[in-house]
């Protein structure tokens, strides 16, 4: 781009761990040669929310009526849409348990409280918008965060990432969660990108990156090997769901293996 490219920070529903996790990341002041932040209320609370720009990074769930109006302005105000960290590309911890009914999720964290905003379960942002990108975790990595924005920057595309925690795993010469120590490890089935920072601590990976996209992330191989190791349909299911709630192949996929020989 041969003028400053106008960059937008937008906040839904979060923690606000991702704008901060951008915030700390020291290279973007050298960046700021060649970007102009346009709407960032993190930085500057005088941020123009209805600002043309060139790149729109969202980051939170859609968990209001308010957020998919302002979903869909980000978008027709954007050339390129980014959705950053699980709340924006999988709809968040706070979907978990997104087949309960809304009033009773309601009744059970707030109780009789009231908010100015009108709620909805949440989701992710690509189920109201065109999404062009996604950055994943939770949060997500500094790297992946420079290197998306670089490659946009220099006119190019950012390559997404297509193969399973596992990857890294065997690549630094971890012990296997899943097999060695025998715990509901999501690895197989989680998209790479962390460097299996968990498993390395002998952690079982909770799938924070969300699943392989690519309908790669094969949920009934892994329930399978849950199964045998005695975990239920629904423990099965809770696990999964957390960052994967409103992934269409899960059930689906999780179902069938404990109908095999019924």
């Amino acid at each position: 781009m041969g003028r400053k490219a106008k960059i937008g920070f937008y906040a839904l529903t979060s923690c606000y761990g991702c704008q901060l996790q951008f915030a700390m990341i020291d290279e973007l002041v050298q960046a700021l040669e060649k970007i102009g932040i346009e709407c960032w209320f993190m930085l500057d609370r005088n941020s123009d929310e209805n600002a043309k720009v060139d790149i729109a990074l969202i980051e939170g769930s859609v968990s209001t009526e308010e957020e998919v109006e302002l979903v869909k302005k980000i978008r027709e105000n954007a050339k390129i849409v980014v959705a950053v960290g699980s709340c924006a590309v999988q709809g968040g911890v706070q979907s978990w348990e997104k087949d309960k009914p809304f009033e009773e999720l309601w009744k059970t964290v707030y109780g009789d409280g009231k908010v100015k905003f009108k709620p909805k379960m949440a989701e992710p942002v690509s189920k109201y918008i065109k999404v062009d990108y996604n950055i994943y975790g939770c949060p997500p990595e500094k790297k992946d965060f420079i290197y998306a924005l670089g490659t946009l920057l220099i006119g190019s595309w950012p390559e997404d990432i297509d193969y399973p925690v596992c990857l890294e795993c065997r690549l630094n010469g971890n012990p296997c969660v899943l097999i060695e120590k025998g715990e509901p490890c999501l690895g197989p089935i989680t998209r790479a990108g962390c460097n299996a920072r968990c498993p390395a601590y002998g952690i079982a990976c909770i799938g924070c990156r969300g699943a392989i996209g690519y309908n790669v992330a094969w949920f009934d191989s892994l329930a399978r090997v849950f199964k045998e190791k005695g975990l239920s349909k629904e423990e099965i299911l809770e696990r999964m769901r957390i960052f994967n709630a409103h992934n269409p192949k899960l059930e689906e996929m999780v179902n069938k293996i404990f109908e095999e020989g019924e």
